[in-house]
């Protein structure tokens, strides 16, 4: 079987696309699956509008011997390979693991919507309403979709896709030697409260650096790490000097060695989002053994098993944030259950694989 995949990330990139391109293209031959990735990082620096068409070209001619394509989103790479697939008629599957159109609202255009309200709204600014329109038809017209969670199974059958086109395949990690992180363990005091993610709204940064100042109250030493880059990161700096200080950092976007590095030399790792299709700094927190903190956000409840495995807590309260942190740090016996968690199988890299082989394969 020879399959195309349509990566809008690709190592060097960094993100979970990134990586599952990378497992993708160097697994899946073992289950009989050749496999070419056609990367949009080719296209990239083109201008808007050109880089589409560049994109489809060249999927276009990709697409000349295959038996299937996987867009790993609906929009980016997903609209142009919906129309070169339907020129060389080959069969046309999908990866949704967020809504675009939301995202883009939420980042460029001023909405505040949360994301389950979102998908009732009518009244939107027209740029989102054409990128709602394009991943819908680009999903509805797939042969088959692919989801991460049973979250967006739900948000992509609410598109009109039927239930039984959608296949939940949790995404996976690569289990690597992961050294501590060294780089802020001079300036930095301890405990390291550490979080990592694209800088934008949703992901409740601010509301983590409010969390933070309170804890220092009791725990005046405690310090606040977050890696990541996005359009919210000089707001905010500008906002953690106001409220912290000192002994906090932004490293900002690291490789994805050093990332897993600070992650494991955390004492509590926290996901303060409001939206989380399926995280998967979540699978590789919890495949590091460090503690977690995380919302009641959207897949966060598929990875998060309240105090088993980490401790989940409602989204926007900065109260609750500040006592789950305040449990960790106070309570050894709860950090060590909470470290010493076995990982679901759900999340290992072969239960993903042959899950995913087996749908590709019957969807030809």
């Amino acid at each position: 079987m020879r399959l195309v995949i349509a990566a809008p990330l690709y190592p060097p990139e960094i993100g979970g696309p990134a990586t599952y391109a990378r497992i993708l293209e160097e697994s899946l031959p073992e289950y009989d699956i050749a496999v070419s990735v056609v990367k949009f990082s080719e296209v990239r620096s083109l201008p808007p509008g050109v880089r589409t068409v560049a994109y489809f070209w060249n999927m276009f001619s990709a697409l000349k011997d295959a038996d299937l394509v996987l867009a790993l989103d609906p929009v980016s790479t997903g609209f142009p390979t919906r129309i070169a697939a339907f020129l060389r008629r080959v069969p046309f599957v999908v990866k949704v693991v967020g809504d675009y159109a939301w995202e883009q609202g939420r980042q460029r255009f001023g909405m505040k919507k949360n994301l389950d309200d979102f998908l009732y709204e009518r009244d939107l600014p027209f740029p989102v309403l054409v990128f709602k329109y394009i991943q819908t038809w680009v999903t509805k017209s797939a042969r088959g979709v692919i989801v991460p969670s049973a979250y967006l199974k739900r948000i992509v059958t609410f598109w009109g896709v039927p239930e039984e086109s959608v296949h939940v395949i949790y995404n996976a990690l690569e289990r690597e030697a992961v050294e501590p992180f060294a780089e802020a363990s001079d300036q930095m005091t301890r405990p390291w409260i550490v979080s990592v993610g694209r800088l934008v709204p949703w992901k409740g940064m601010s509301g983590l650096i409010d969390a933070v100042e309170v804890l220092r109250k009791d725990m005046p030493d405690a310090s606040l790490i977050i890696a990541g880059d996005g359009p919210d990161r000089q707001q905010l700096e500008r906002y953690a000097k106001a409220r912290l200080k000192e002994n906090y950092a932004f490293p900002g976007a690291l490789e994805h060695a050093d990332a897993l590095a600070l992650m494991k030399s955390a004492d509590i790792f926290v996901l303060n989002s409001t939206y989380e299709g399926l995280s998967h700094l979540l699978i590789e927190a919890l495949s590091l053994e460090v503690p977690i903190v995380a919302t009641r956000a959207g897949g966060n409840g598929e990875l998060i098993e309240d105090e088993v495995n980490g401790l989940l807590i409602p989204v926007n309260d900065t109260k609750a944030l500040v006592e789950a942190c305040r449990r960790i740090l106070t309570d050894k016996a709860l950090a060590k259950k909470l470290r010493s968690a076995p990982m679901d199988e759900r999340f290992e890299k072969p239960t993903m694989l042959t899950h995913t082989a087996r749908v590709l394969k019957e969807l030809v």
